[in-house]
């Protein structure tokens, strides 16, 4: 009998970085493809609301997700409280083209029982401007490289991160960070913190060569004196390459 194989999309609401055409060529050949799916606005949305859509989703046997950098989307979840089962796959629409996405996604597996949401119709939905709406930037940890220093406790200003029970330092107040402030994951002495929404590695999860890792960062020393922020934008501006993406 043929697994079934579950996809989510994200649609990345929010993110510059992320190429429109290639959402939109992606989503069109998933819905094409008349495979069980679903779509959401935005992934770091639902994570940092706990929804339970992504604890359902994470643990269906070769789930395939569609959205950014796979240390991002990981992590992400993890946080969330819905982490992914090894065979699980992530699919990068912001480095990888969209045919070679879907060739991937491939077309075996479960069929939809129901019509499929018209295309034009899905992307209004996903893409319907919301006034009020949070813009979900906040910062993600990586496990696997937090070594727990706490530097990104003492350096936000803003309430996002605290101690849980187990004496690691933890996201608790996502809501609370400035939105395209990345400053606490550049004195991460680990690249351990990530902004999925960040333009340039290692800080949107994607992987860096040791000069660029060493680039973004800056040590919180030299910014004991004067505005923290306004150095932070001055030092940001002389670095800012087009392929950031979004501004700080």
């Amino acid at each position: 009998m043929t697994r079934t194989t579950d996809i989510l999309y994200c649609h990345c609401a929010g993110c510059q970085a992320t190429p429109p055409k290639v959402k939109r060529a992606v989503l069109a050949g998933i819905v094409a493809s008349g495979l069980r799916f679903e779509a959401v606005a935005d992934l770091c949305e639902l994570a940092a609301r706990g929804d339970q859509t992504l604890r359902r989703l994470a643990q269906r046997p070769g789930v395939k997700i569609v959205a950014c950098f796979p240390r991002a989307v990981r992590w992400l979840l993890d946080a969330a409280g819905a982490p992914l089962r090894s065979d699980a796959q992530i699919f990068n629409m912001r480095a990888q083209r969209a045919d070679e996405i879907l060739r991937q996604l491939g077309r075996r597996g479960a069929a939809s029982k129901k019509k499929a949401e018209p295309l034009e119709t899905l992307c209004a939905r996903l893409e319907a401007p919301q006034p009020d709406r949070w813009i979900p930037w906040f910062p993600v940890i990586d496990r696997d490289r937090c070594g727990n220093c706490k530097q990104c406790l003492s350096f936000c200003l803003f309430g996002v991160y605290a101690i849980n029970g187990s004496d690691a330092v933890e996201v608790r107040n996502p809501a609370c960070c400035k939105t395209n402030c990345p400053a606490c994951a550049r004195v991460c002495p680990q690249a351990a913190i990530i902004f999925p929404k960040y333009g340039a590695a290692p800080i949107n999860g994607g992987e860096a060569a040791d000069d660029q890792a060493q680039k973004v960062k800056i040590d919180p020393r030299t910014l004991a004196a004067g505005d923290v922020y306004e150095k932070l934008r001055a030092r940001a501006a002389a670095m800012r390459t087009p392929q950031d993406g979004v501004t700080e």
